[in-house]
């Protein structure tokens, strides 16, 4: 009984081990199962057929589409609780659609089961705005940031948001600003959040030294300079800089002068800052970054074109100096110096080694220039090089690489290993991007034709050509080179941006003393006759054949009116570039009578026909044109031309005149032009009537110059060059355009001077028409800081004068002209330019008083806005520094508009 007592208990505490357990175990499995439901054996898991699925908490989101995404379906079997649960959840988070979510059994019915999702939808954005930035600010931003309406808002948006706003204002110098985001509940929307983006941009890091740490043969200013984009701020002190500078860094010839008394000269402290201390009043001083890291291989190229080939910077360190300016440090090293030894050929078959060593330029003993031999051997934008000499020849797959083999001392000897390859024919050219300029229009520009040997030349001026055509985009304006070594063949896709050139003139007002004052002007670049009769191919007037159309209508109320219309086809014919022009025009100007009436007993009347041949030529090279044109002009006067005696009071001048023009344009952009040149040599004449006329003509006033006698010899020119800036073409270069003019006329007869049109009249914005409407018949010279027409004899003393007997106009003239220009923007929709400008010109009515050296002299700045609707307009202020003969005082200063592309 005693056993059987103690078995009995042991059995009893077992039992009630057992069932703590188990009790522990299920509340655990309670704890931790996504099924919340009382009624089931946790201890047990059973099989169910799921027999519904319902969803608690949807807001926007489809409840079909949910239930799909978690992989249950009505009449699954489920173990429940189980591991399909606990995975349905897992498919839901994934997607990101829901935050808080749980699956529960609604229902027990038998074996079947009713499951409900219990989740809570993810906030979705309706909108958001910032705080502490200025209106200007937001807009740049929100079109940077990647918020989209109606995106799900969660932590990923929200870091990635903070995120960008950082990184968009350290690229302009707030490195320490602050983000914060708030989510707010919009009431408007069921679901949807506000987010409110607070900025704080603090103040801008700026950088106050760059310094050099171990440079010994490059001094820090010409290291500073290479930093194209990292800069020190302007010194706005003076006496802190000259303080600062000297006494940080004494120049060594300055020292014992600067230990001794502390104290320098002004002529030495002036040359110290011209020489060392650099003013970056237009330059960005804030740290970026990516920048910095450019700028520091620019440094490292800097060294190695000084033969520095080993140089490195061994490290870089930013110190706070203080308030938000840092000062950044970099060590380097320098290195040994290093030349130029040998320069071995090998593979040359073609070229010989003497040809070859004339192009590369690489003396023996010169400074070691890895950039230099790039180059010479690749491309050379200033003048010959090895690839141009061999491509230029058909062989498009050649390739030279440089080696060094051999370094003794601080010699290095390199050998240009060369692979010659085949010649290449040019097998398709393809065109793409052209939608309103037809094919032949391009081709026939193109100097790259299949069947020919490839020649990197004609990529190049057939790349300027397309440019210069107005009908594209020249920054866009990209060939494709698809070499095939293995057919010996080579593909060219030319790849274009349309752009309209067509221009709309439109403008008008009433001119009070004069009335109405307007200008009515159409002028098509692309225009096709051949298409007008097709209106499907009008888009919306029928474009694509490259000839030009131009019609205009310019009045100043009563006192000026001009009509004209012009017709240019610049392939006459279709196979050569031969261009055609046909022009009328009809202008007549009137001056007011005593009543101050405008009528014509007071007027000129000029009626004109023009045709013109004009053809590109091939020598000296493809930039030459040569154009001959002929023009017939009537001029009836009535009282017009006040107090002269070499005309009748009323009568007619009638003009017949050939023209021959040689010119060369090799600029690169018609509207902002970087390099290249323009220049024209044009010679006008006019039958020598006084050699068949009878000599009485000469005293009888009415047969004088019944027929304009004359000829005329004009020059013009201008040169672009760059002087800083970047060479890509979509880059902001400073420009250097230098000018030169001279015209003359002469006389068959010398007894009869040359008569009263085809004059030259100077001075002012250089306007004709109804912007100079009492000149007619003229040839328009500007001469900015100097009043329209000014600078035209007779001068002041004679001007409208009744008494005088001399004729309006000048005979001679010459003019020159410097312009420093700086692009705002060259995009496709408009290009605008600041410039500032010096000039001089003078022009005389006898050949005895011409001196080039007696010039009116100004200067002054402006700026031209081009916009492809409307042509180019410009606004000049300019100061005349000198006396017109009969005025009391100088110039002055002066405002000049100006409306096209003034020639002179």
């Amino acid at each position: 009984m005693r056993k059987l007592f103690f078995v009995f208990l042991l059995v009893m505490v077992c039992w009630t081990s057992a069932t703590a357990q188990f009790r522990r175990n299920r509340d655990k499995a309670q704890d931790s199962s996504p099924i919340t439901e009382g009624k089931l054996n946790y201890s047990s898991p059973s099989e169910y057929f799921i027999a519904g699925i319902d969803i608690t908490g949807l807001n926007v989101l489809d409840k079909n589409a949910l239930i799909s995404l978690t992989g249950l379906k009505i009449g699954d079997k489920i173990k429940i609780p189980g591991d399909q649960i606990a995975s349905a959840i897992r498919k839901l988070w994934k997607h990101g659609l829901v935050g808080d979510v749980s699956i529960s059994v609604e229902r027990l019915e038998g074996l079947n089961a009713y499951l409900i999702i219990n989740l809570a939808e993810r906030p979705r954005l309706t909108d958001f705005y910032f705080v502490g930035i200025n209106k200007s600010r937001q807009s740049s931003l929100k079109d940077d940031l990647k918020l989209i309406k109606g995106k799900i808002v969660n932590d990923a948006m929200i870091r990635n948001t903070e995120l960008s706003v950082k990184k968009f204002f350290s690229k302009k110098g707030f490195l320490n600003t602050d983000v914060k985001i708030i989510q707010e509940h919009d009431t408007l929307n069921r679901g949807g959040v506000r987010l409110r983006i607070n900025v704080d941009l603090k103040t801008k890091v700026r950088i106050n030294e760059i310094r050099f740490e171990g440079n010994k043969m490059i001094s820090d200013t010409d290291l500073k300079k290479k930093m194209k984009k990292t800069h020190e701020h302007a010194r706005v002190s003076l006496h802190r800089t000259i303080i600062s500078a000297i006494t940080s860094t004494p120049p060594r010839k300055y020292k014992a002068a600067l230990d001794s008394s502390r104290k320098l000269t002004f002529a030495q402290i002036k040359e110290f800052i011209n020489h060392n201390v650099k003013l970056n009043f237009f330059n960005a001083s804030k740290f970026l970054k990516n920048e910095f890291d450019e700028d520091k291989k620019k440094v490292l190229d800097y060294y190695n074109t000084q033969g520095y080939r080993d140089a490195d910077i061994l490290s870089d360190s930013i110190v706070k100096h203080g308030g938000n300016s840092i000062d950044v440090v970099l060590k380097v090293y320098e290195g040994r110096k290093y030349y130029f030894r040998n320069i071995i050929w090998t593979g040359n078959y073609i070229h010989t080694t003497a040809t070859l060593n004339k192009i590369l330029d690489i003396k023996k003993g010169d400074v070691y220039n890895r950039d230099l031999i790039d180059k010479k051997t690749s491309f050379n934008p200033k003048g010959a090089d090895i690839s141009g000499l061999y491509m230029d020849d058909g062989y498009l797959f050649f390739r030279v690489v440089p080696v060094e083999v051999a370094i003794v001392g601080d010699s290095i000897d390199v050998e240009m290993r060369i692979f010659e390859g085949e010649q290449a024919t040019i097998d398709k050219v393809l065109i793409s991007g052209n939608e309103r300029t037809s094919d032949h229009v391009i081709r026939r520009e193109l100097s790259t034709v299949p069947g020919q040997k490839f020649r990197r030349s004609d990529i190049i001026r057939t790349q300027q050509m397309l440019s210069t055509m107005g009908y594209f985009n020249p920054q866009k304006v990209e060939p494709d080179v698809r070499p095939n070594p293995q057919k010996g063949t080579v593909d060219i896709e030319w790849k274009l941006v349309e752009q309209s050139n067509d221009q709309i003139q439109l403008s008008g007002g009433w001119g009070g003393y004069y009335g109405f004052v307007g200008t009515v002007g159409l002028t098509f670049n692309n225009f096709s006759m051949r298409n007008v009769p097709n209106f499907k191919k009008w888009r919306p007037l029928p474009v694509g054949d490259g000839q030009k159309l131009s019609i205009q209508a310019q009045a100043n109320g009563q006192s000026y009116q001009s009509y004209s219309l012009s017709f240019t086809e610049p392939w006459l014919g279709g196979r050569k570039p031969n261009s055609f022009t046909i022009s009328l025009t009809h202008s007549i100007s009137r001056r007011p009578n005593s009543n101050y009436e405008f009528t014509n007993d007071f007027s000129l009347q000029q009626n004109g026909l023009t045709l013109s041949l004009g053809r590109r030529l091939e020598w000296p090279d493809n930039y030459f044109t040569l154009s001959n044109s002929l023009s017939f002009l009537v001029y009836n006067y009535n009282n017009y031309l006040y107090g002269s005696t070499a005309l009748p009071a009323v009568g007619q001048t009638n003009s017949i005149m050939l023209n021959t023009t040689l010119s060369r344009n090799s600029i690169d952009n018609p509207m902002y032009p970087t390099s290249g040149s323009q220049i024209s040599l044009s010679l006008s004449v006019t039958p020598p009537y006084s050699s068949f006329r009878d000599p009485s003509y000469y005293s009888d006033i009415n047969e004088r110059y019944k027929w304009l006698e004359l000829y005329k010899l004009m020059f013009d020119s201008k040169f672009y060059i760059k002087l800083l800036g970047s060479n890509k073409p979509e880059g902001r270069s400073l420009v250097l355009e230098t000018r030169a003019h001279f015209g003359f006329i002469g006389a068959y007869d010398k007894r009869l001077p040359p008569g009263p049109f085809e004059r030259f009249f100077m001075g002012g914005a250089g306007l004709a028409g109804g912007f100079n409407s009492y000149v007619l018949g003229q040839e328009i010279v500007g001469l900015r800081g100097y009043g329209d027409n000014l600078v035209t004899p007779p001068l002041y003393a004679l001007r409208n004068s009744q008494s005088s007997t001399s004729i309006e106009g000048g005979i001679v003239y010459d003019k020159v002209v410097m312009e420093l220009r700086y692009p705002i923007t060259t995009g496709q929709t408009a290009t605008i330019y600041t410039m500032a400008f010096a000039e001089a010109g003078n022009n005389w009515n006898n050949y005895y008083d011409f001196n080039p050296f007696r010039s009116y002299r100004s200067a002054g700045v402006g700026a031209r806005i081009f916009m492809p609707a409307f042509g180019l307009i410009g606004l000049n202020w300019a100061y005349g520094f000198d006396t017109l003969p009969g005025a009391t005082q100088k110039s002055g200063a002066q405002f000049h508009f100006t409306i096209g592309q003034q020639i002179r």
